[in-house]
């Protein structure tokens, strides 16, 4: 390094590390010779700093300031000699990383989604170390066994095609080994099997758990480096450090998520419907647009549980949840309502774009086959809808209630339809 670049180095980690006042010093300080000297650590004993000395504080306004000081031009040589320019150097590129890491994990935990929290978590890794892939399985749900996997080649999202089913095995593994480890420690610690199977044929260098305060949330599984030389030592660290941070990222937004869904479904909860239904007719009426809301109900559900058990029952409401998830937009707000009612919240949606909608579902759901024990019979799904515009001055309750009535109107008329609510509609259901 030149002498330029260490005294630079040297001013850099003085103002950073909070401009140390030599007189607070009273014991004898050992300074490490840099790596490449051979030599043992120097024991360099403390100085009373004569009085006509000014203070240092004074010249730490600038470089050329902080270099232009007496003492440390009088002393340079020494503390070069000593090694203290390549110490405070390693310290300047340790401070360096750590700002790094901390700007990083800040960019992180502002995302609003689980998959641009990861983009972003592995662009960040790539500004560092070129990964032949990364790839991270979750559990969206800790009651459950289903799983979540994202994989990025490089930097950029790819489908790796692990075939892993679940995180059973790995789950009681980790919950005994906390710590990351490479796959040929685990695969010698947990032998073969079908876990250990399954990350065969991409052979990850290090395998990271996520676990929180509610247990094993699931695995960071990160590749070799792209070139296929080994990882060093602060290059490994750094890894498991943001990867610290992505897995509180990550435990966030499924606890964040879990407050708003319903476990067994997946689909929003009552409470956030309801919230976002009132946000939505405030903005209806700000705005002199119309929305809809959709009422969906399992027809004949109470039979079906008595005859086939309440576990099929609930089978069958995670597969139609999924199809409703599935058959409508991003925007939109399907939640589980109770039971075996389902509603859906339908911004910027006419009364006959709503009922396309719902015709849709319920054609679909009319098709679905339910994998079981034994054949399940067909299910059916009644449907209502109330639409409502600026001109609508009613409650988001009597909202409900309406959309709700229009799901009794299509029970009277023999079930598996769709009716949307108009005036007089409960006169010709009671005639």
């Amino acid at each position: 390094m030149a002498e330029n670049d260490e005294r630079t180095v040297f001013y850099d980690i003085m103002s950073d590390t909070g401009k140390s006042n030599l007189e607070d010093q009273d014991t004898s300080t050992t300074l490490p010779i840099g790596p490449s000297s051979g030599t043992s650590p120097v024991v360099v004993p403390t100085m009373e700093v004569p009085a006509f000395v000014p203070s240092i504080e004074a010249s730490l306004t600038t470089p050329e300031e902080f270099l232009s000081y007496p003492y440390i031009q009088e002393h340079y040589g020494l503390l070069q000699a000593l090694g203290v320019c390549r110490y405070l150097d390693q310290l300047k590129r340790e401070l360096d990383t750590y700002k790094n890491l901390f700007a990083g994990a800040v960019t992180i935990f502002q995302h609003t989604s689980i998959d641009a929290m990861l983009d972003t978590a592995v662009s960040h890794l790539a500004t560092r170390i070129l990964l032949s892939f990364v790839v991270f399985l979750w559990k969206p749900f800790q009651n459950k066994n289903e799983i979540r996997i994202r994989g990025y080649e490089g930097h950029k999202p790819t489908n790796i095609g692990l075939a892993i089913e679940n995180l059973v095995l790995f789950e009681v593994f980790f919950q005994q080994h906390p710590e990351p480890l490479t796959y040929r420690d685990l695969l010698k610690q947990m032998g073969y099997n079908t876990a250990t199977r399954a990350l065969r044929e991409i052979e990850p260098e290090l395998i990271i758990p996520i676990r929180g305060p509610y247990g094993f949330y699931g695995l960071i599984l990160v590749g070799r480096k792209l070139q296929g030389e080994p990882f060093q030592s602060e290059e490994m660290a750094f890894i498991r450090d943001l990867m610290f941070f992505v897995s509180l990222a990550l435990q966030n937004h499924l606890h964040y998520d879990h407050s708003l869904q319903d476990v067994k479904t997946g689909l929003y909860n009552y409470g956030f419907f309801m919230t976002r239904l009132e946000e939505e007719i405030s903005r209806v009426r700000r705005n002199n647009y119309a929305s809809s809301v959709m009422v969906i109900d399992v027809d004949f559900f109470k039979s079906f549980n008595d005859t086939y058990g309440h576990i099929a029952g609930d089978r069958v409401l995670e597969h139609i949840a999924f199809l409703i998830k599935g058959g409508v937009r991003l925007e939109d707000v399907p939640a589980r309502f109770g039971g075996e009612e389902f509603t859906v919240l339908l911004p910027d949606t006419n009364g006959e774009s709503a009922w396309h909608v719902a015709e849709r579902l319920r054609l679909a759901i009319a098709q679905l086959k339910v994998p079981w024990e034994i054949p399940l019979p067909r299910i059916t799904m009644s449907l209502g809808i109330f639409t409502f515009d600026s001109q609508t001055d009613i409650m988001a309750s009597e909202i409900l209630n309406r959309a709700d009535k229009a799901l009794y109107a299509s029970k009277s008329r023999g079930r598996n339809c769709t009716t949307i609510w108009e005036p007089g509609l409960e006169f010709g259901m009671y005639r």
